[in-house]
C-alpha cells in the first residue's frame, strides 16, 4: 500500500513557522529558486518528507537543498543531520 510521505498535515503550522523566520542565506536563495532561473525546475520551500523538513525541495529532479545555520553544529543537530541524510539519500 502507497502511503505518501510529503507534507504530512501535522507538520503544516511547522513549516509554516520556518518560512517566517528563514535565515537570510535561505531568503536569498528562494529568491532565485521561485523565479524558477535553475533551468526552470519548480522548487518547494520548508517542505517535508516523513518526518523531516528540508530547506528547498525538487520533485521532478529529487533534489534536497539544505542550507546549514549554526543550529547544525551542536551535538544534537550533527546527529539529526547525519540521521536525516541517511534516511533521504
Amino acid at each position: 500500500m502507497y502511503e505518501n510521505i510529503h507534507n504530512w498535515k501535522h507538520l503544516k503550522e511547522r513549516r509554516a513557522e520556518l518560512r517566517t523566520n528563514s535565515t537570510s542565506a535561505e531568503a536569498t536563495l528562494w529568491q532565485y529558486l521561485k523565479a524558477r532561473k535553475h533551468h526552470g525546475k519548480k522548487f518547494r520551500r520548508q517542505h517535508s518528507i516523513e518526518s523531516y523538513i528540508v530547506d528547498f525541495y525538487c520533485l521532478q529532479q529529487k533534489l534536497i537543498i539544505e542550507l546549514d545555520g549554526k543550529d547544525h553544529y551542536s551535538t544534537g543537530g550533527e546527529a539529526y543531520d547525519e540521521a536525516r541524510d541517511a534516511r533521504l539519500t
